[in-house]
């Protein structure tokens, strides 16, 4: 098989460049890095990461905060209770939609 001569993307200049750069902007300085060595910001940080200089920003609350009181499932064993259908294709409605249903037939049960 003959030597294949391995394209490289980045010369030693680039290198040193987004090496100071990285270490003087951190991950928020990506853009400003990519366009200075006219790469990809995608490029940029997949080269830190081959390098073992990427540092991966922290994760933040990502999830929604979880809305108090009961489950969907707890209200549905409620509205069951009081309703005078099955309500097994409930499980779609929304926790709201449920409430009000059992609202409803519990104030017409008082009736």
């Amino acid at each position: 098989m003959a030597d294949v001569a391995k394209k490289v993307n980045y010369s030693e200049t680039d290198m040193s460049v987004l090496t100071n750069m990285y270490g003087e902007l951190g991950n928020d300085g990506l853009d400003r890095i990519a366009t200075t060595l006219n790469k990809t910001v995608r490029s940029v940080r997949a080269k830190l990461v081959r390098e073992g200089l990427y540092v991966a920003p922290e994760k933040g609350a990502t999830k929604s905060a979880k809305k108090e009181g009961p489950t969907k499932k707890e209200l549905l064993i409620d509205l069951e209770k009081v309703a005078p259908f099955p309500v097994d294709g409930f499980m779609g409605a929304t926790k709201e939609a449920i409430g009000h249903l059992i609202a409803t037939f519990t104030a017409r049960k008082g009736d």
